[in-house]
């Protein structure tokens, strides 16, 4: 029987060699040209890139070649590239999309498979169907033309999107002064594409830039996996410490998420981050405009929004959801819980490395270290406290939203609840402003159970009240 892929949140992930396999990958491949080709972007060029887990360079050969073999032309990178650098290569190019080999932050055993759109970003939930759709159940069905006579014929073109990329972020941020700062910052590249890249755009001044897991190594040593949040970064806060630095940056996999670390050598949070982004934009860099987010972030923006006198859109999770809302609003700031965050001027694409270098510059503008950021933004918008408890489960899921619908909770955690948001999950909304998000991950045989609240004492309560509500007590 056919093995039959479906895509999650964002795209097709799966594990190597045992579903994740070279004609898998070429079978999505072949469902991707499909689409492009049946939405009129035939004989166009697109881009190609991939991560550092094992084998990925060899798994973007055999998409290429399957452009190829569909008469498509293909810029393929020279090396693994971060997704952000990617997404801009495409609308520097004039690429119709992009085909990007990477599982993000999953495990090492995972590989994934990307698609992007003209703009750089995601593809929409419909485009998305239409792609899985188009997939072949036999390789009869796929074309494929081998890399040597699509090199020979120029239907694959190598290149380095670096210079290009570098040349681009020039024009949304001036990083001398973070270079003539003097700060002292740590970054963990988790074994993944942003490698080199903080110490390469902040080398030359007094800032010294110190990087750890810097090389490749699928295996992701010291970690689980290259997910920018506690225990994966322990090393990273550790050294922070022990190197008595000011700030950790952190990237995940493929460099598209942000995770930062203060001074102390404590976790900031992702919630707290974006916060702290959009409040750089508003106040800091004077800029106006839409303010997207998922369901599973934080209210704080919603606050922030209302002071500034600029609106918020929220949507479902998923870069699928962000992108195109961005789009359609000329979003100043697009994100979400997971730490992904994009911006206007830039690709609606999650960028791990613009964020670094905004919250640097937010650090260098305000003369703040990240623990005075934090109060600065709590004494704006109050304190707000955020926890997430990730667990495996098995057995059918219908049965589990089921149960999760019939517990019609009157409080979790001892706050009122006020509705049921079941637009992406089951969000809770309390008495407090906060809420409670139970969610399937889309990519893995996972629950996750979110909470953000302004009561400090209650976040545990409220995610052992929504594990049981979950049945995973």
């Amino acid at each position: 029987m056919t093995f039959q892929i479906h895509f999650g949140t964002d795209g097709w992930r799966g594990v190597i060699a045992e579903d994740y396999t070279f004609d898998n990958v070429r079978r999505c491949a072949q469902g991707y040209a499909n689409y492009m080709v049946s939405t009129g972007n035939s004989g166009k060029w697109f881009v190609v890139g991939h991560d550092k887990r094992f084998g990925s360079e060899n798994f973007a050969m055999a998409a290429a070649e399957v452009l190829a073999g569909n008469g498509l032309k293909v810029y393929l990178t020279d090396g693994a590239t971060p997704t952000p650098v990617i997404a801009f290569s495409v609308v520097h190019r004039k690429a119709a999309g992009a085909i990007n080999i990477t599982a993000s932050h999953n495990p090492p055993t995972d590989n994934g498979f990307k698609v992007r759109n003209f703009t750089g970003g995601a593809i929409d939930p419909q485009g998305l169907i239409q792609i899985e759709k188009g997939i072949p159940d036999s390789m009869n069905d796929v074309k494929r033309m081998p890399a040597n006579e699509a090199l020979e014929k120029g239907f694959i073109v190598i290149f380095d999107p670096k210079p290009d990329y570098l040349t681009h972020l020039k024009d949304l941020i001036d990083v001398e002064p973070i270079k003539k700062a003097g700060l002292k910052i740590i970054v963990d590249t988790m074994w993944g594409n942003g490698a080199g890249w903080f110490t390469e755009i902040l080398s030359g001044g007094k800032t010294q830039v110190t990087e750890i897991h810097n090389t490749r190594n699928p295996s992701f040593p010291e970690m689980k996996r290259p997910e920018p949040i506690p225990p994966n970064i322990n090393v990273g806060l550790k050294t922070t410490v022990d190197t008595h630095s000011d700030v950790l940056i952190i990237t995940d996999g493929d460099a598209d998420r942000v995770g930062i670390g203060d001074e102390n050598g404590n976790f900031v949070n992702q919630l707290q981050v974006y916060a702290l982004l959009a409040y750089y934009l508003l106040k800091i860099r004077g800029e106006r405009g839409a303010i997207v987010r998922t369901l599973s972030t934080t209210c704080m923006l919603d606050k922030l929004g209302e002071i500034y006198n600029v609106p918020v859109y929220e949507t479902g999770v998923g870069f699928k959801y962000v992108a195109p809302k961005m789009t359609e609003t000329d979003a100043m700031i697009g994100g979400e819980e997971s730490g992904g965050f994009a911006f206007r001027g830039n690709v609606p694409e999650r960028d791990g490395i613009l964020a670094g270098l905004y919250f640097l510059d937010l650090m260098v503008k305000t003369g703040k270290k990240p623990t005075e950021l934090i109060d600065e933004l709590y004494s704006i918008v109050g304190p707000h406290y955020y926890d997430r408890v990730d667990r495996s489960f098995s057995g059918d899921r219908k049965t589990r939203e089921a149960k999760i619908l019939d517990a019609k909770p009157k409080s979790i955690g001892g706050l009122g609840v006020v509705r049921l948001d079941t637009t992406d999950g089951y969000k809770f909304v309390l008495d407090d402003g906060g809420w409670m998000l139970i969610r399937f991950s889309g990519t893995e045989p996972i629950m996750r159970v979110y909470t953000e609240t302004t009561h400090k004492d209650k976040v545990q309560a409220i995610l052992q009240d929504g594990l049981k509500i979950a049945g995973l007590s």
